[in-house]
């Protein structure tokens, strides 16, 4: 072939590719994401070229800033129309700007803000060589308990990368609800999960379980993305397109035009049955529902406590709006096909973790099981396949998250010899010990009940109530099963802290900084606040509650 017929062909080739526009980009809509990742940029920087001795202070001040400039964006966006009327869909269709999308950012952006006071705690240990000490590794790198672990300890290291890394979690936990596009939810996964792996290995105490806990951590969740993916690969087979709405249409059969190569996969149900399947079964495992909760127990027990919390409450908040915003925009068309599987995943996830977290002898533990079973209540309002679904479930996860992080900020004051005593024997008198801790405790334990004039009590009646009102009247009857079950071990550490005799050798209560009482003193105000008055934000859910399609 001569030269210029290779040329002519190169040129040909090439051509389309002349073509390819500019991607259009809508910042301003986009503006709490961006914030959040630029801070993040600026701690890996702050990393690199600020002193050692001044990066704790400049980081917690950028990560402080980004979260709430962060929130201030979400709610000018919600002011400016884009939760109801402006809602649409941003960045050449991947993100949607909607109203569940900016509620569940508004609560994960406060969320991240009271657990960044968890992490930049530095008075709960006792000063190591004249430095205060925080609940993260001195230098994650050191081997534990070898010699240069305790010559990090020595010098005063901090590991302040925590505060990026949380920044990069909040980043694309922002993004996996507003996802409107199957890879950029999976980008979204990974931007989100690979820095909790790494921050479940950074516990300054009990290193060796929490690299175990960061280990399970990270080959489980390895083995749900790739799920999630096969998922994505199988649907993008079945419509030739990734993206939500024409996804939706091919299942509906309202597509009008067809691309020729993809005729023969179009209406291959096994396809598009497989890969929802795998697609949701990701989406289980992150938000903890049972048959794919096995992790959580474990990591919850090993992870640094404030990471806990962070996972226990921002996770999945996020977790559960990309799950909603799945079934309801993706596959509304299938919901005689997923409904039935839902329904047992919501009895046995609600059943499991209340009967399982019976047995339980570790505080960390118990939460994680009740975590669980938590999870089995905001599935019943999933099921509910109405607007009152979506707006139940917003406020559960609301009123929830508040209560989970109060709960493990709590848990990190109690404190012996070997750091955080997490063993319930340990709690035995602790009312006597320390009356305010355990009745700040035991508040949250009754929200977590569902007692009423709590949080949790408005929450669970919102779900319960609109599942009922879409036809699942038995699932309610067991979600009151469970709760009835569930409140038996909460009551049980509430008479083991007041009605118990504080053993001579048991923990001593630590007095935290202001970020921690801060923290708690949030968590205490949100429970009561929407236990009491829940009105106005049922209706701000019940406002938010419509997905932009």
């Amino acid at each position: 072939m001569s030269t210029s017929a290779v040329h002519s062909l190169w040129t040909t080739a090439a051509d389309p590719i002349a073509k390819i526009g500019a991607p259009k980009i809508e910042y301003a809509q986009l503006a709490p994401i961006l914030i959040v990742i630029g801070a993040a940029v600026v701690g890996i920087l702050i990393e690199g070229f600020v002193p050692r001795k001044s990066r704790y202070h400049a980081q917690l001040f950028v990560a402080s800033v980004a979260l709430v400039a962060a929130f201030a964006a979400v709610v000018a966006l919600a002011a400016d129309g884009y939760g109801t009327t402006k809602a649409g869909i941003a960045a050449m269709g991947a993100i949607a700007v909607d109203g569940p999308a900016l509620f569940l950012q508004g609560t994960i952006l406060l969320t991240a803000l009271v657990s960044l006071f968890t992490f930049a705690e530095r008075r709960l240990d006792p000063q190591a060589h004249g430095n205060r000490v925080d609940s993260f590794a001195a230098q994650a790198s050191s081997v534990p308990g070898s010699d240069g672990e305790k010559r990090a300890v020595k010098a005063g290291f901090t590991t302040t990368e925590v505060f990026p890394l949380l920044l990069f979690a909040v980043a694309g936990m922002l993004v996996f609800p507003a996802a409107n596009d199957l890879l950029t939810l999976f980008v979204a996964l990974e931007v989100l999960s690979l820095p909790l792996y790494l921050l479940c290995a950074l516990a300054r105490r009990k290193r060796l379980i929490s690299q175990e806990a960061a280990v399970k951590y990270f080959l489980l969740g390895s083995f749900a993305s790739a799920f999630l993916l096969f998922g994505i690969a199988l649907l993008y087979g079945y419509a030739g397109s990734t993206s939500y709405a024409t996804i939706a249409q091919v299942v509906d059969g309202t597509i009008q035009e067809v691309d020729p190569a993809l005729v023969n996969t179009m209406g291959n149900d096994v396809l598009l049955l497989v890969g929802a399947g795998l697609l949701i079964m990701g989406l289980l495992f992150k938000v903890g529902a049972v048959p794919f909760h096995m992790w959580t127990p474990d990591v919850y027990q090993g992870a640094p406590t404030p990471v806990t919390g962070l996972m226990a409450a921002a996770t999945k908040v996020a977790a559960f709006g990309a799950l909603l915003r799945v079934l309801y925009v993706l596959l509304p068309g299938l919901r005689w096909d997923w409904r039935p599987v839902m329904w047992a995943v919501a009895i046995v996830t609600m059943l499991g973790g209340a009967i399982i977290a019976i047995t339980q002898t570790d505080i960390k533990r118990l939460l994680a099981y009740s975590s669980i079973s938590h999870a089995g209540f905001v599935l019943a309002g999933v099921i509910a396949t109405t607007p009152e679904g979506i707006s139940s479930v917003l406020f559960y996860l609301a009123a929830y998250s508040f209560v989970t992080i109060g709960a493990f900020a709590v848990v990190t004051l109690v404190r012996d010899a070997g750091g955080e005593a997490t063993h319930l024997s340990k709690w035995a008198g602790l009312g006597r010990r320390s009356p305010l801790v355990a009745a700040v405790f035991a508040v949250f334990l009754l929200a977590f009940a569902g007692i009423p004039l709590t949080s949790g009590f408005a929450g669970k009646f919102a779900v319960f109530k609109a599942a009922a009102e879409g036809g699942a009247v038995p699932l309610v009857v067991v979600g009151v099963i469970a709760s009835a079950i569930a409140a038996f071990f909460y009551i049980r550490v509430i008479v083991l802290m007041f009605f118990s005799e504080p053993k001579p050798e048991g923990p001593t209560v630590a007095v935290p900084s202001p970020l921690t009482m801060a923290a708690i003193g949030m968590g205490v105000v949100v429970t009561v606040v929407l236990g009491v008055a829940p009105q106005y934000f049922l209706e701000l859910a019940g406002n938010a509650g419509v997905f932009v399609r």
